[in-house]
């Protein structure tokens, strides 16, 4: 491997905010139901304090760096106050600074009650919001476990458009319990006749440790799930977003902080669970901040759990998850200047993935052709 230069590998910020008014069914994420549904002003400052000490841990992986781009993501974290943000952010320029129109996306629910109003958020800095909607249907948001109706979720999206807000993306899924494609394809409608500009739409899955894997609802059939993926994609393609992602879709420019996931560049993480990866000369590394959120704040400053070198061998791996779930996918130089290894190795594989035209013969890229993101699973398998 040859050596690594962090300063051409563009850092961005994850930060978790663990808290939910209450968990859904299907949700595995490392979120946490809050007593009466609102988070304490205490606790909101403890936890913000706990923040800033897990950042000052990370200065060194910077190495010069700027943040490139901010998530904030949950749980809720518009549970908390946007004057709890104002000082985080604050706080958080003064120990590493972050890019001039540095893109800083909060993920907020509907509900009233979860957040404050919207502009108090744009005033923190905060410049593109992710509404997890999920559903337009009152019926499957009751089934789904969310506290909004479909009135709270296109009243939100109207707020945060009057509130100044230019760029906001709208969460969907779709292959929800019992939904018919008539179903489907409204939600998708709603979200765009009502102001998204950038949809994240993804079928839903069933997974471990959630209350829907203990008791299966009933799915639409693979027939109608095929449907709705191939009205769906037509919908929104018709109504001028592109499809630049696996499941994202956009009517502006991507997001900058999915993007640079995809593109194998670093991030800082801080927050209960808080995944994280930063490159060094030496090599490409991944860590993880402890889950549950009162062992988080026991443990000021936050220790970097599993602070493990990605081997050389899993590399091509780690690199095309991302980068091949990218439609347009990245320039093959990029593989070299972000992973240390030379493309070469992988030549007799990737030959073989454009001859069978699953990969784009223009080998000045690394990308599928459309039968390749077809089968995605099956292309990076071969990667492993």
């Amino acid at each position: 491997m040859a050596e690594l230069n962090p300063a051409l590998v563009p850092l961005s910020l994850y930060i978790h905010m663990p808290w939910c008014v209450r968990k859904c069914p299907y949700c595995d994420f490392n979120s946490h139901a809050v007593p009466d549904g609102k988070l304490s002003l205490d606790l909101e400052q403890e936890y913000l304090q706990a923040l800033v000490a897990d950042f000052k841990t990370q200065l060194d992986f910077a190495q010069g760096r700027k943040i490139h781009s901010v998530f904030i993501g949950g749980g809720t974290p518009s549970l908390i106050s946007a004057k709890g943000y104002v000082w985080l952010f604050n706080q958080l320029k003064s120990i590493i600074a972050f890019e001039d129109g540095c893109e800083i996306t909060l993920e907020a629910n509907p509900g009233t009650v979860e957040h404050d109003p919207f502009a108090g958020y744009l005033e923190a800095g905060i410049n593109r919001l992710s509404i997890g909607v999920q559903s337009f249907n009152t019926d499957h948001l009751k089934k789904l476990g969310r506290i909004h109706s479909n009135d709270d979720a296109i009243n939100a999206i109207h707020l945060a458009r009057d509130a100044g807000f230019e760029r906001i993306n709208v969460d969907l899924m779709h292959g929800l319990p019992e939904q018919t494609l008539e179903q489907a394809l409204l939600d998708l409608k709603l979200a765009v006749e009502n102001g998204a500009t950038h949809v994240s739409w993804y079928q839903l899955t069933i997974e471990p440790n959630t209350v829907f894997f203990r008791t299966q609802p009933i799915l639409p059939v693979d027939d109608v799930l095929e449907d709705i993926q191939e009205q769906g994609e037509a919908y929104l393609k018709a109504h001028g977003f592109v499809n630049y992602e696996v499941s994202a879709w956009r009517k502006e420019k991507p997001s900058a902080h999915n993007l640079n996931y995809w593109q194998f560049g670093d991030y800082l993480a801080i927050g209960a669970g808080a995944h994280g990866k930063v490159t060094r000369p030496d090599g490409v590394y991944r860590f993880q901040k402890t889950r549950l959120p009162k062992d988080y704040l026991a443990k000021v400053p936050a220790e970097h759990l599993q602070f493990k070198r990605i081997e050389d061998e899993d590399m091509p791996f780690e690199f095309m998850m991302n980068a091949l779930r990218l439609n347009e996918g990245v320039e093959a130089k990029l593989y070299h200047e972000r992973t240390g290894l030379s493309l070469d190795g992988l030549n007799k594989l990737l030959t073989s993935l454009r001859s069978r035209q699953l990969m784009v013969e223009d080998q000045s890229r690394l990308s599928c052709t459309e039968q390749g993101h077809v089968f995605l699973n099956s292309v990076l398998e071969e990667f492993l």
